[in-house]
C-alpha cells in the first residue's frame, strides 16, 4: 500500500480537521522571534537614529523582511502537514526574493559607477549576514518547536521553511540596528543572511522534526 493511500485510509471517518492549527502554533513563534531579535538588536547593536527613516532603505528593509516572513510562514505552515500544498507559498517566496533582487539591481544601475561597489559592500558586508543569522536563532528555535507539534513529513523542506521564516524575522530585527542605506546592500547581504538561516534549518529539520 502506498503511503498516500494509507493516510487517506486512516483519515476516513475522522471528521474535518481543525482549521488554523498551524497558524495558531506559528503565530506565537513569530511574536517571540521578532521580539527577541528586536531586543537583541537594541541591546547588542543599538537602534538606528530616527532621522534615517527619511531615507528609502530603512523602510525597504522592514517591508522586505516583513513580507518575506509572511510568505515563508505560509510555506512553513503548509509543510507542517503530512500532505503539503506548497505551490502557492513557493511562488510567494520566490516573488518576494525576486522583487528584492530587482529592487537591488535598479538601485545598482541608478548609482554612479564609482559608487556601485562601495554601495554594495557598505561598511558591514562581512558581518551583516552573520548578524541576521544570529538574531534569527530565537525565532528558529520557536518555529522548530511549532512545527514539531504538527505533522511534517518532508523534514528537510520543513526545516528550511522554518529557517526562512526565522531568517526573515531576524532580518526585521537587524533592520532596526543597521545603518546601511544602499538598496543593493540590503538585497544582497540581508538575503544571504536569511538563506544561511534557511540552510541551518534544513540541516536541523531531520533531527528536530522527526516524529
Amino acid at each position: 500500500m502506498k503511503t498516500d493511500d494509507l493516510i487517506h485510509l486512516l483519515a476516513q471517518g475522522a471528521g474535518p480537521a481543525p482549521r488554523g492549527v498551524a497558524a495558531r502554533r506559528l503565530a506565537p513563534s513569530a511574536v517571540v522571534g521578532m521580539t527577541a531579535s528586536a531586543l537583541l538588536a537594541l541591546v547588542l547593536l543599538g537602534w538606528v537614529p530616527m532621522a534615517l527613516y527619511a531615507q528609502v532603505a530603512p523602510w525597504f528593509k522592514l517591508i522586505y523582511a516583513g513580507v518575506l516572513a509572511l510568505a515563508a510562514g505560509w510555506l512553513a505552515a503548509q509543510l507542517g502537514r503530512p500532505l503539503p500544498r506548497t505551490r502557492g507559498p513557493l511562488v510567494a517566496v520566490a516573488a518576494v526574493l525576486a522583487g528584492a533582487a530587482l529592487t537591488g539591481l535598479v538601485g545598482w544601475w541608478q548609482m554612479p559607477a564609482s559608487e556601485r561597489m562601495p554601495g554594495l559592500l557598505g561598511h558591514s558586508w562581512a558581518t551583516c549576514p552573520w548578524n541576521v543569522l544570529a538574531l534569527s536563532l530565537p525565532a528558529l528555535a520557536a518555529s522548530m518547536w511549532a512545527l514539531r507539534g504538527l505533522a511534517p513529513t518532508r523534514l528537510v523542506a520543513a526545516g528550511a521553511a522554518a529557517g526562512l521564516f526565522a531568517g526573515a524575522l531576524g532580518a526585521f530585527g537587524y533592520a532596526l540596528a543597521c545603518d546601511e542605506l544602499a538598496l543593493p546592500f540590503v538585497a544582497a547581504w540581508y538575503t544571504l543572511g536569511v538563506l544561511l538561516t534557511a540552510g541551518l534549518g534544513a540541516l536541523l529539520g531531520p533531527r528536530v522534526l522527526r516524529w
